[in-house]
């Protein structure tokens, strides 16, 4: 029976597959978020000199597949920049500093890192503008007639009010990062997908590696989730959205 279970060494692979997982996820979201933000804000533009760059950037990284994007970025880019450019990424660079040293990711990890945000940024940006859409028109005539300047106008009433009215599907997107974030598998990332597979490769035990990976990944989704739920339902929420 003992021969069923992986051995240590084996599941702490995994694990750290696990930690780039997650790490790679709250990077990627949290800029893809910043990056939706500012795409929002040019598609619901009156300019078209902001809203057909907008248009363009959602019709291409909303209907090409992340696969190829990733593809794009690691072996596309790379092909176009220098020799010397190439080298640089991949050699591994540490800069000390006073609180540490900071070490430069590998080129598969800038690469992964920038498919994922822009491919997500997208579709944030989509949920984002469907969030100002659901905040009625009388609202901004009564922010408006207050005295309101547009600015103030986007900050204290449609924003928030957007990102509320968002935030179910906005919480669907950070989980579809984390599940997507296995596709960098593809580039060399040592994500948890990538790490599953190399523990097969070694063990021959499929089951076992891709079956602690399956849970890790539930894991995360559920602990997400909880998180979300809780925040819908927390009083400042549900005030907010009256």
């Amino acid at each position: 029976m003992n021969d069923f279970w992986l051995a240590p060494h084996y599941v702490n692979w995994l694990l750290a597959g696990f930690g780039v997982t997650l790490i790679l996820s709250f990077c990627v979201s949290l800029a893809a978020t910043l990056l939706g933000f500012f795409v929002c804000l040019a598609r619901v533009s009156h300019s078209a000199f902001f809203t057909i760059p907008a248009k363009i950037y959602l019709s291409i990284f909303r209907n090409t597949p992340l696969l190829v994007q990733l593809f794009f970025w690691y072996f596309g880019v790379s092909s176009l920049l220098p020799a010397s450019a190439v080298t640089w990424l991949n050699t591994p660079h540490i800069w000390t500093v006073f609180m540490g040293d900071i070490h430069w990711p590998a080129f598969e990890y800038i690469a992964g890192f920038t498919g994922l945000t822009l491919y997500t940024a997208a579709f944030i940006a989509e949920e984002l503008r469907s969030g100002v859409q659901s905040v009625s028109i009388q609202q901004r005539f009564a922010a408006t007639a207050l005295g309101m300047k547009a600015s103030q106008m986007w900050r204290y009433v449609i924003f928030p009010q957007a990102v509320r009215n968002a935030f179910p599907s906005l919480l669907g997107q950070y989980m579809n990062t984390i599940k997507n974030t296995s596709l960098t598998m593809a580039i060399g990332v040592a994500e948890l997908s990538y790490a599953a597979r190399q523990v097969e490769t070694e063990t021959f035990k499929t089951f076992q590696a891709f079956g602690i990976a399956t849970i890790l990944y539930i894991l995360a989704i559920v602990v997400l989730e909880v998180v979300g739920q809780y925040i819908l339902k927390s009083r400042t929420f549900v005030q907010g959205r009256r």
